[in-house]
């Protein structure tokens, strides 16, 4: 066993982790991201839409919502020095039927309320101009690339096993038999972050796999997609949406919403073309005669009875728990981040410098797009 020092170990290395550990790494904070698998994001933050929402539907004064619009400001400061690419197309939504028309009225009214800019056109239709794609595995690396430029070391293949109290500090066991003894630990743990918590001693919640599946197609060029297509939510759900990919390569319709219990199935299951295909070519009709080029799925880690828990362990000092960060995760990262940091300072954890530039090291091109990658991932589940 070997000891190490540091003030915070991460446990994560998704889109939430990564962005915790720049955020201390931007206040000059010492920290160690621990990561259990060979590489980062490969668990939901690698297979979500890779949307970037401007919370202009979420339910105001919820902390969800408060992450998402806060994040929003953070990425305009950040996205330049992260390197980090982003279009901004914009998303409609476009309304089918009298009740559909009004319930697009009552999002654009909800979208004022949270001081997002939408336009509601005559026809009923919502154009919401902020909402973005980007690459979601290019993002995580970025932030995990700036933390380390900042002082922060990087651990794939880290597996965390358990926390526990020590004098002064927590200790983070390792598979490998290592123990790491540091002032604070955030577990961002994702699917995982409920038992990770539990043997910690605290019963914070159950987390459990919502499997959403997408289908991918070649992008169609007699009708290039510009822009994000809602679908108008209803009772059911927010449905089925089509969006461009950053590199304008590909068309991506989705997701799914499967209640599941099993942690490691990313697979796509054999009637997920039939709850998506009808509805996508319906939103854009060019995608009509197309097959899928591939498909993959992505587990979120839904809390049950519960969303977006950002607390302080009641059992372990010095320990705080992020879980239940649905799939608005990556729109809301940044932010988390920093309440993540502001936590750790109010009862004095930590004591952060002044918020430092970050700038990311340019990243080698990807031998596949975060698409394939999920999509390979889909297929050997």
């Amino acid at each position: 066993m070997t000891a190490t020092e540091t003030q915070v170990a991460v446990v994560g290395g998704g889109v939430v982790g990564c962005a915790v550990a720049h955020a201390l790494a931007r206040r000059g904070v010492p920290a160690v991201l621990l990561e259990a698998e060979h590489d980062l994001a490969l668990g939901a933050s690698g297979a979500n839409s890779g949307v970037l929402h401007t919370g202009f539907d979420s339910t105001p004064g919820e902390l969800e919502t408060r992450l998402i619009l806060r994040a929003a400001a953070l990425r305009e400061e950040l996205l330049e020095e992260l390197g980090v690419a982003v279009w901004r197309c914009g998303a409609r939504l476009t309304p089918g039927s009298e009740d559909e028309r009004a319930a697009v009225a009552r999002l654009a009214e909800n979208a004022r309320g949270n001081g997002v800019d939408v336009q509601l056109g005559e026809d009923g239709s919502l154009t919401v101009p902020g909402e973005s794609v980007t690459d979601p595995v290019a993002f995580v690396h970025a932030l995990a690339s700036a933390a380390q430029a900042g002082g922060a070391r990087v651990r794939l293949g880290a597996r965390v096993t358990g926390l526990a109290a020590a004098p002064g500090d927590v200790t983070v066991a390792l598979e490998t038999g290592e123990h790491l003894h540091v002032r604070a630990a955030v577990n961002c743990a994702g699917l995982y972050a409920d038992e990770l918590a539990r043997g910690a001693g605290d019963e914070l919640l159950e987390v459990y796999p919502r499997k959403g599946e997408f289908l991918v197609f070649a992008a169609p060029q007699e009708s290039p997609l510009q822009q994000i297509l809602l679908p108008v939510p209803s009772a059911l759900g927010k449905g089925v949406l089509v969006f461009p990919t950053l590199d304008r390569r590909a068309v991506i319709a989705g997701p799914t919403a499967r209640e599941r219990e099993d942690k490691r199935d990313w697979s796509v299951e054999s009637d997920a073309p039939e709850l998506i295909l009808a509805k996508a070519r319906r939103a854009y009709p060019a995608l009509e005669g197309l097959e899928p080029v591939a498909a993959y799925a992505g587990l979120r880690p839904a809390g049950r009875d519960a969303n977006y828990v950002i607390e302080r362990s009641r059992t372990l000092p010095c320990l705080i728990h992020v879980a239940a960060i649905r799939s608005t995760g990556l729109s809301a990262s940044l932010a988390i981040g920093e309440r993540v940091v502001a936590m750790l300072a109010d009862d004095g954890t930590i004591v952060p410098g002044p918020v430092r530039a970050l700038p990311a090291p340019a990243q080698p091109a990807p031998s596949e797009t975060w698409w394939e990658r999920a999509a390979r991932r889909s297929r050997a589940s």
